[in-house]
């Protein structure tokens, strides 16, 4: 007899209740991703200044430029998974895509407003923009899984042979033959 463990699928959340929670898991991951982004870039200020009062940091500005760019590119995917998990929504793959490719746009289309200025801000409609369009993306959903088909009903043994009449093949492909016992195997047959 063959077990099969058949999972339940969740229903997926209604659209408004996702919205709602993704709207604040949104908001926090561009905050913290802002945060990573304005305090590296700061540092890189600060070896810049230092280099130029000849007491070097140790790590160059464009070493900082590059850490805050990556280290917010990689905040801002890992706030967003934490937070939806953490509000129990599963499926967040195109949200995770969608908010990274637009983090990637805002910064890129502001870098140049908060590079100079120690603690500087992007563009607070840029902020609000990447925020909508991050929480919108939640809606946006993978198709599930064909829900699995229930299994086929055990069949009832097939009769004995009659004697003398040929062997028929079995009547399941897949299932398995008898195993070969040890008496039966020769030098010239292959092991199985």
């Amino acid at each position: 007899m063959r077990i099969v463990l058949v999972m339940a699928h969740r229903p997926h959340t209604p659209a408004l209740p996702r919205l709602a929670k993704a709207v604040p898991v949104s908001l926090l991951a561009v905050g913290a991703a802002h945060v990573i982004l304005s305090d590296t870039l700061g540092l890189g200020l600060v070896a810049e200044a230092s280099t130029a009062l000849g007491s070097p940091t140790g790590y160059s500005s464009d070493q900082a430029f590059t850490t805050a760019l990556m280290n917010t590119v990689l905040v801002l995917p890992i706030v967003l998974w934490i937070g939806m998990r953490v509000t129990g929504e599963r499926r967040t793959g195109p949200m995770l895509l969608i908010g990274t490719a637009t983090w990637l746009v805002v910064v890129w289309r502001g870098i140049d407003t908060i590079t100079d200025t120690l603690g500087g801000i992007l563009p607070l409609d840029s902020l609000a923009l990447a925020v909508a369009v991050i929480a919108l993306s939640s809606l946006v959903r993978r198709r599930s899984p064909a829900p699995a088909s229930a299994p086929a009903p055990v069949s009832a043994p097939a009769p004995a042979p009659v004697s003398g009449a040929a062997p028929s093949a079995p009547a399941d492909p897949s299932a398995s033959s008898a195993p070969i016992r040890p008496e039966n195997v020769s030098e010239t047959t292959p092991a199985s």
